[in-house]
């Protein structure tokens, strides 16, 4: 795995875990988060269910992302197909909340703007992470 793959990964995992864990304390009452750093509408119960409904596929992403940096690391081939999954799932997790956002008509770049990148970035290594996965001793 190479240096900028594990960067990019490492980010956006860890931030989207932390995220997580922001918004479970905002919404336990125990972190209290200033209205204009939410998203549009996040007072009502549909747009929070909404929001929500991403934690698994987070989750999925951060996890395995993490998990083939990990084996990576230790020389686990592994690492290919979990990398391969992790950025799939992390433009999904990107292309709805873009979409969602798109259809409503709300460009917040604090919003919009990370979500898109999480459509695109995974894009430039897709290719050498197919590619490596040719190598892989299947059977």
């Amino acid at each position: 795995m190479g240096k900028r793959l594990r960067l990019a990964l490492s980010i956006t995992d860890i931030v989207f875990l932390a995220y997580w864990l922001v918004s479970a304390l905002h919404l336990a009452g125990v972190l209290p988060i200033p209205a204009d750093w939410l998203y549009a509408d996040a007072d009502d119960p549909r747009v929070v269910a909404w929001n929500w409904s991403f934690l698994p596929l987070d989750l999925a992403f951060s996890l395995t992302g993490l998990t083939a940096i990990r084996c990576a690391r230790h020389a686990n081939p592994l690492w290919k197909p979990l990398t391969l999954i992790s950025l799939v799932l992390t433009m999904v997790a990107g292309g709805m909340a873009v979409g969602y956002w798109t259809l409503l008509g709300e460009f917040d770049p604090f919003w919009f703007l990370p979500n898109l990148a999480l459509l695109i970035w995974p894009v430039f290594f897709l290719g050498g992470v197919i590619a490596s996965l040719r190598q892989l001793p299947y059977g």
